[in-house]
């Protein structure tokens, strides 16, 4: 993580850092954890210093952008005070495909924009930031930032029936890049409000700014009878940090949907029998891209904490033995973790084209997938 801070100009502070939303909220959440295991200011203050980069660099236009400022279009003193007011960018190296550039699907990885899978994971670490220090600024910058990509990425379609939602949209969120639904958007929408909604709920402030219950009830409607099986390792990582989440606010008597845990539980085991058989583990290191194994990696982590819930807590969870069934199979695949991380571990393998082109998001998730409780705990 120090070496991060180093390399993206964190600290030593650049003037131009290298800032990219995904990688920065894991980044946040690893500093948390470092903070809370050693108690030593100093990773403390990188998450925050951090936040505040985040937002005085994705909160703005580029600097190859005609446009200037905060993308909210507030003025200086509004805009500090309402970083996330029009969501953040994602960091891309180019800019975004102009009106008139005709679509280019290999290209459009490479362009800027805003990702709404992105920015629940910018509104998950600040949220983590509030529970840490106390400071429930952070969870109101999370929750305005929830409102903001709720109006915009989710719509009605033309045709009735349930919303929608668009994968990637515009800087400042005023026309969609990328118009098809991304398959675990709205139920990581469900969850990410959930968690925001926790920590609002108990604070001094009860303005209806701060209540996000008819989102949550949006992307409910969304996400009744959808599919969340995958095979990417990514998204079957993704689902277990998912679960970790519901598991916990289940706990904590913020979720009701206790079923939901078990949904996910047997998706993400679909997932994981799909991906055990592609043994996409033996490929050549040139061939494998470290973020997506690492992000199976954590979810792996997360399965050990639900675990650990279930059996240390009395109520809902425990009384369950269907989950207690579930969580014994899926238990057949907790050695892939220590295998992705032994693999990425070792030096030479770093040293791969693979690794390289990704330096920053492979180098932040393998520490969370070490050291994964700055992420995973609510």
């Amino acid at each position: 993580m120090m070496e991060f801070a180093r390399g993206t100009g964190l600290s030593p502070a650049l003037k131009s850092p290298r800032r990219y939303l995904w990688t920065d909220a894991f980044a946040v959440c690893n500093f948390l954890g470092l903070y809370h295991q050693t108690g030593e200011e100093t990773y403390l203050n990188l998450a925050l210093q951090l936040v505040d980069q985040v937002h005085n660099t994705l909160g703005r236009h580029r600097e190859d952008d005609s446009r200037t400022g905060w993308i909210s279009g507030l003025d200086e003193q509004e805009g500090r005070k309402h970083p996330t007011q029009s969501g953040l960018r994602i960091g891309k190296e180019l800019n975004e495909r102009g009106l008139r550039d005709p679509f280019d699907e290999g290209l459009e990885w490479d362009r800027d924009g805003q990702y709404y899978h992105y920015l629940t994971k910018w509104m998950h670490a600040l949220n983590r930031v509030s529970r840490v220090t106390g400071d429930l600024t952070y969870n109101t910058w999370a929750i305005e930032l929830a409102k903001t990509a709720h109006a915009r990425f989710v719509y009605a379609a033309p045709s009735g029936g349930p919303k929608r939602m668009y994968w990637k949209m515009s800087i400042d969120l005023s026309r969609p890049l990328v118009p098809s639904m991304g398959q675990h958007d709205p139920l990581d929408g469900f969850v990410t409000y959930s968690e925001l909604q926790a920590i609002a709920a108990k604070g001094p402030e009860k303005s209806t700014g701060r209540d996000l219950r008819a989102e949550i009830a949006d992307m409910a409607d969304i996400c009744e009878g959808k599919s969340w099986a995958t095979d990417d390792p990514l998204g079957v990582g993704g689902l277990l940090f998912d679960a970790c989440r519901v598991a916990q606010l289940i706990v904590s008597a913020n979720l009701e949907q206790t079923g939901l845990l078990e949904t996910l539980l047997e998706f993400s085991l679909i997932g994981l029998d799909s991906f055990v058989k592609e043994n996409s583990l033996e490929l050549p290191t040139g061939y494998r891209l470290a973020f997506r194994e690492l992000g199976l990696s954590i979810g792996l982590r997360a399965f050990e904490k639900i675990r650990e819930l279930i059996e240390q807590k009395s109520g809902p969870l425990r009384k369950k033995d269907s989950l207690r069934s579930l969580l014994k199979t899926l238990s057949r695949y907790a050695g892939l973790r220590e295998i992705i991380e032994t693999f990425w571990l070792e030096g030479t393998n770093r040293e791969a084209g693979s690794w390289i082109a990704h330096r920053d998001i492979n180098r932040v998730m393998l520490a969370t997938s070490l050291a994964p409780d700055g992420f995973l705990k609510l």
